[in-house]
């Protein structure tokens, strides 16, 4: 094992030492990963901060800046309102939870769309007297697999994007993962 490989391990397990220890938030960790990481000279000077002008990063921050702004607006909680008295039981309440999930999921970054409707599915379980976790799973399930349908559903699927760009000149476009994207969804769900 060369010199940079044993430092970028050591790097990369004393960042995930302080990610398990929990008492620094996540970014500060990454940032003093990074940091170590250019004074150990496994990354270049010159290429520390280069990641933060890929397209991808643009396209995740503006994914979840639009996710967060929704859920702050609440405005997915106003369109369900009206359908919450007419879903009685728990069965019919996670069904509905977790097919606009993940039908949301598809146009909105998978997390994000998950964020946007934890405060519905807490209002449901309040409501209904039962455990979140009833409806946390299934939803987070259809989040990740709703993901699957597009370009923008999940981060994977755009740095994938940008490899074949790098490869063969073309990326792929936004509907280009959902034969077997939205397959597995319906499968999934």
């Amino acid at each position: 094992m060369t010199y940079d490989q044993a430092m970028a391990f050591a790097v990369i397990g004393g960042m995930m030492l302080l990610f398990i220890w929990g008492r620094f938030r996540y970014d500060l960790v990454a940032g003093m990963a990074l940091l170590a990481a250019v004074v150990l000279g496994v990354v270049p000077f010159d290429d520390a901060f280069k990641g933060f002008s890929d397209d991808i990063l643009v396209i995740v921050g503006a994914a979840l800046l639009v996710s967060a702004a929704v859920t702050k607006s609440r405005v997915i909680e106003a369109i369900l309102q009206p359908l919450a008295p007419h879903l009685s039981s728990v069965q019919a309440q996670v069904v509905m939870l977790v097919v606009i999930t993940t039908v949301l999921s598809a146009f909105v970054k998978n997390i994000g769309a998950l964020a946007m409707m934890l405060p519905v599915a807490f209002q449901l379980a309040k409501r209904s007297n039962v455990s979140p976790s009833l409806f946390l799973m299934p939803m987070s399930f259809g989040s990740l697999l709703g993901g699957l349908s597009t370009l923008i559903g999940t981060s994977p699927n755009i740095i994938v994007s940008g490899l074949r760009k790098e490869m063969v000149g073309e990326p792929f476009r936004m509907f280009d993962f959902a034969p077997v994207g939205a397959g597995l969804a319906l499968v999934g769900g």
